[in-house]
């Protein structure tokens, strides 16, 4: 236990006795953690990025084309929709902008989860940060149900529906907007799609619809905490509830006082442990 904790760079020998252990201070142990994370993710990413470029480079030319279509245009949106109407038992998203402009796309989700499909979905800190996404998307697909983490940012916008297929935007940075999208059947990218989901699941922070701390929180306290968490910059947060920079402060340190946190980092990780997220 000791060389695991040593490895981790969780703890090392006191002076020169080897017998003695000295645990790192509880800050740097956090940070320690959250790097050897923020690490994991990166490596999934880099390996399923890795192959995802090399599979768009090859134009689908090594894929039958009843594995991989292409969708573009004015058919995408009908094609997500049957999606989200075809599922039988999960659905698994990695949620970012660009948005494709598609009315009726949460209620889609609502009527999904109202059916009693699980639904995850991750979703990148510029999820949180878009104009009323939080409020109007996120919040009420969360209190519905949906089970809803969030990263700092997500490698490909992602829809897997079942274990069935899935769809993939050829682009998150390239595109201006999501008008072409890969419908993948099962193969090997979407056996890769799939282990990346899990993964980034894995790594991710949860949000919660229903605090489990007596009294609870308003939901404007709820929104800046996810905010928070999730990385947004005040600027971004403030925009998102509507007030001044001083008053997002001021709401900060009651909400520190509350939980006994000394900064931003102690309160978005107690919260968490509060089921305030």
């Amino acid at each position: 236990a000791y060389g695991a904790l040593v490895d981790a760079g969780l703890a090392s020998a006191a002076g020169d006795g080897e017998d003695v252990v000295a645990p790192v201070p509880p800050a740097a142990g956090l940070e320690i953690l959250a790097r050897h994370r923020a690490s994991e993710v990166e490596a999934s990413r880099i390996a399923v990025g890795g192959a995802f470029d090399s599979f768009r480079r090859q134009r689908l030319a090594a894929y039958n084309d009843h594995l991989v279509e292409v969708v573009t245009g004015d058919a995408v949106g009908p094609r997500i929709r049957r999606a989200w109407a075809s599922a039988r038992e999960q659905i698994r998203q990695f949620e970012s902008p660009p948005y494709f402009p598609l009315p009726g796309a949460t209620d889609d989700a609502l009527a999904t989860l109202a059916r009693g499909m699980m639904q995850r979905v991750v979703y990148s800190r510029e999820s949180l940060e878009h104009p009323g996404h939080l409020k109007d998307v996120i919040e009420p697909c969360v209190n519905a149900g949906e089970q809803a983490r969030v990263l700092p940012s997500v490698p490909v916008k992602l829809v897997i529906i079942d274990d069935a297929y899935a769809l993939v935007s050829l682009s998150i940075k390239e595109a201006d907007v999501h008008n072409t999208m890969l419908v993948v059947q099962p193969c090997g990218l979407l056996s890769a799609l799939i282990a990346l989901f899990e993964q980034s699941w894995q790594n991710a922070l949860p949000f919660h619809g229903r605090t489990t701390r007596p009294g609870g929180l308003p939901p404007a306290d709820r929104r800046l905490l996810w905010l928070l968490a999730g990385g947004a910059s005040d600027e971004a947060i403030t925009r998102e509830l509507g007030i001044s920079r001083r008053t997002l402060f001021r709401r900060l340190q009651i909400l520190m006082a509350r939980l006994g946190a000394a900064n931003r980092f102690q309160l978005a990780l107690q919260a968490q442990r509060n089921g305030w997220l």
